[in-house]
């Protein structure tokens, strides 16, 4: 693989790649997931207005919208600055001719296009570690679900707890952020990429771990972050989801009191967020 090349200035051109359709509450609201994370990335974008320079809820990102799963739509590589895969109900590691797509697409930029960057959440995060050779199945530890509490690794805490710097029209200031070794998030998987972090290729870092999966994100400075939960989702989502899911009978009603009872609990996904613009800005 080559080395990432410096970054363009904003607006980043971001190409989020929809990998699923919401179900129909979440949908009524936001349309597509990618309507989601473009909620999301406008709050985070906001909160980094006096940190990035030119990035706020309305300047700095300039957002489009593909349909990889039903339509199997993909951007022109050379109009783009990053791509973002997001969650799935379907199993990342089956191959179903759309899912090849995807694989084939985000290996194409890892080994030949160094200047794009890639988020990758939960489905995205399995897709990116299949693109990586590396294995990607069923957790036989089963279901993780609802708002889980991450140890953090070193690199996990730097990159999302980072000393910020914040800057005005006649002054900049660097601030020294509380270092935090726990980070909680949404979650909804019972795939992983199966690993341990002595077993990364050379220059991937594993961001997070719980006793459930011990790869819960991965990062590639200039490359690509990657998080197996999900910094986009909220409480209304997953009440949704689980409701859904243990109705038809793949979550269990235990699971489902356990995760409902925790559905509720702080989550960090603007931090995540906020991670994520600082990467593509760098």
């Amino acid at each position: 693989m080559t080395s990432p090349s410096p970054r363009p200035k904003l607006p980043i051109r971001l190409a989020i790649l929809d990998c699923d359709a919401p179900l129909p509450q979440t949908a009524a609201k936001y349309g597509t997931y990618s309507g989601v994370f473009t909620a999301l990335l406008t709050t985070a974008a906001e909160a980094l207005r006096h940190e990035i320079p030119g990035l706020s809820a309305t300047s700095g990102l300039d957002i489009t919208k593909w349909d990889v799963h039903q339509a199997e739509l993909y951007p022109n590589l050379e109009d783009i600055d990053a791509v973002l895969m997001t969650g799935s109900r379907a199993n990342s590691y089956e191959d179903h001719p759309w899912i090849l797509k995807l694989l084939s697409f985000t290996h194409t930029i890892l080994t030949s296009h160094p200047r794009i960057r890639i988020l990758g959440i939960c489905f995205g995060h399995q897709i990116l570690g299949r693109a990586l050779a590396l294995p990607v199945r069923r957790n036989p530890k089963d279901w993780e679900l609802s708002v889980v509490p991450m140890s953090l690794t070193a690199a996990g805490e730097k990159l999302f707890y980072p000393p910020t710097t914040t800057t005005t029209t006649t002054t900049t200031t660097t601030t020294t952020t509380t270092t935090q070794s726990f980070l909680s998030l949404l979650q909804m998987h019972r795939d992983i990429v199966d690993t341990t972090p002595a077993l990364l290729p050379p220059g991937i870092q594993n961001l997070g771990y719980t006793s459930t999966c011990a790869i819960q994100g991965m990062y590639k400075p200039g490359t690509f972050i990657s998080v197996q939960g999900h910094p986009e989702f909220t409480e209304e989502m997953v009440r949704e989801m689980l409701e859904v899911r243990t109705a038809a009978g793949i979550v269990t009603e235990e699971m489902y009191r356990d995760a409902v009872g925790r559905v509720g609990d702080r989550h960090d996904g603007v931090v995540v967020a906020k991670a994520m613009l600082r990467f593509l800005c760098e």
